[in-house]
């Protein structure tokens, strides 16, 4: 599978020279470059995109307030020429933080940590994207290090704005930054069932239910108006 990319960057040269590099690495594939941050905004409420090669000093909106924005963002390679955005780089989680003039063998050790990140959150267990097998795991970017989740231990799932919060069997929790609505994309709708904007639970670890909230454990989730019709329906209310 290609990773879909969005270039940003309003400096031509650096458009002609990472999008050559784009070119030369086989399961790298361009959708876009925009010269601005607004363009980018619209380039995404378009199309799907993995990947984002984002400058910093852009007009009307820096990279890193673009970046802030957005509620859902993909993963995000910085390339500018200002080494004082770093700090705040990585605390946006981006994969990557190069200077300009970047060279082809930086550039690809850039790559390689996106395509590790990529393999890591999406390659959960052979043979399809659904999770369903009892063995099935995922892992979580945690303090730095990838932990490991069983997805047979998870209770429900909580947002915490740009975090979620997972509630696991023995009373664990973890705290990841990623959002509720890309948590749901990696979960078979099979086995959990988004009951509320701010929470997602497991079918199986659903003790009792009424017509306004369900019970997980020792913890009542309320079911939000908007997903009260598909949980009736799911649940048979």
């Amino acid at each position: 599978m290609n990773l879909r990319c969005l270039l940003v960057d309003d400096e031509p040269l650096a458009v002609r020279l990472i999008s050559s590099y784009i070119q030369q690495v086989p399961g790298l594939e361009i959708v876009a470059a925009c010269n601005s941050a607004m363009e980018a905004f619209t380039v995404l409420q378009r199309h799907k995109i993995d990947l984002i090669f984002l400058d910093i000093k852009m007009p009307k909106l820096i990279g890193t307030d673009f970046l802030r924005s957005l509620p859902d963002p993909p993963r995000v390679i910085i390339i500018t020429a200002y080494r004082e955005y770093a700090l705040d780089g990585f605390e946006l989680d981006v994969v990557d933080y190069l200077l300009k003039p970047v060279s082809f063998n930086r550039f690809m050790k850039a790559v390689a940590k996106a395509n590790k990140l990529f393999s890591f959150e999406h390659t959960v267990v052979p043979g399809g994207n659904e999770i369903a097998e009892k063995n099935a795991f995922l892992y979580f970017k945690i303090d730095k290090e990838m932990t490991k989740v069983m997805i047979n231990e998870i209770l429900f799932i909580e947002s915490r704005k740009e975090y979620v919060k997972l509630f696991l069997d023995n009373n664990k929790t973890l705290l990841v930054k990623q959002s509720i609505t890309s948590m749901e994309k990696l979960l078979s709708p099979h086995q959990f069932i988004r009951v509320h904007r701010s929470y997602i639970a497991a079918f199986e670890k659903i003790n009792s239910f009424t017509p306004l909230t369900i019970t997980v454990g020792d913890h009542k989730i309320p079911i939000g108006r908007l997903f009260k019709n598909e949980v009736e329906k799911k649940l048979k209310l």
